[in-house]
């Protein structure tokens, strides 16, 4: 499996859907393994950031960087799992858990409100104002009962996102 140029065996797409909590079918992991192959140009077996980049959606989206940081190097294994997330068999846990390491930049286990601010900052850019990204933020933030100096763990993501019925898929084409 480090070498891209290999074909996965039985064994490995089977370690590789319970590494990632069978939330893809074997078929979508060895269509996974076609793309990861076609990303990894340098055939090493990971994926560099300059790799994900090439991607336009990926290269586009206001969340790059962020993502960036989440993924450079990863071998096919961590890139089944990271992808995972976006699943319709992942649980909303794991989206949720998914969704608070975009937020915790630092990786300290806790989300600040200006954690937050700079996650406005990157998805709305230059259309509203500093002020009111604090404002809207604060008066959601009140809305659920925390405060601007309110730190947030993945418990708190859980509570407030964990009914809001979540989407967060894409769907892996399959030949």
């Amino acid at each position: 499996m480090g070498n891209t140029s290999s074909m996965l065996t039985q064994y490995d797409i089977e370690e590789v859907q319970e590494h990632c909590n069978n939330t893809f079918s074997q078929q979508e992991i060895v269509s996974l393994y076609q793309r990861f192959c076609q990303l990894d140009r340098s055939g090493g077996g990971f994926i560099s950031a300059d790799e994900f980049l090439s991607v336009p959606e990926f290269a586009v989206n206001p969340l790059s960087q962020r993502l960036l940081r989440m993924i450079d190097g990863l071998n096919f294994k961590e890139f089944v799992a990271f992808l995972s997330a976006f699943s319709s068999r992942a649980t909303p846990d794991q989206k949720i858990e998914f969704i608070f390491k975009v937020y915790d930049l630092d990786c300290n286990g806790k989300v600040t409100f200006n954690d937050i601010m700079d996650m406005l900052r990157d998805l709305t850019g230059t259309y509203i104002s500093e002020q009111q990204r604090q404002q809207v933020l604060t008066h959601v933030l009140e809305e659920a009962g925390y405060t601007k100096d309110s730190l947030f763990v993945l418990a708190d993501f859980v509570k407030i996102l964990g009914s809001s019925g979540l989407k967060m898929e894409v769907e892996v084409p399959v030949d």
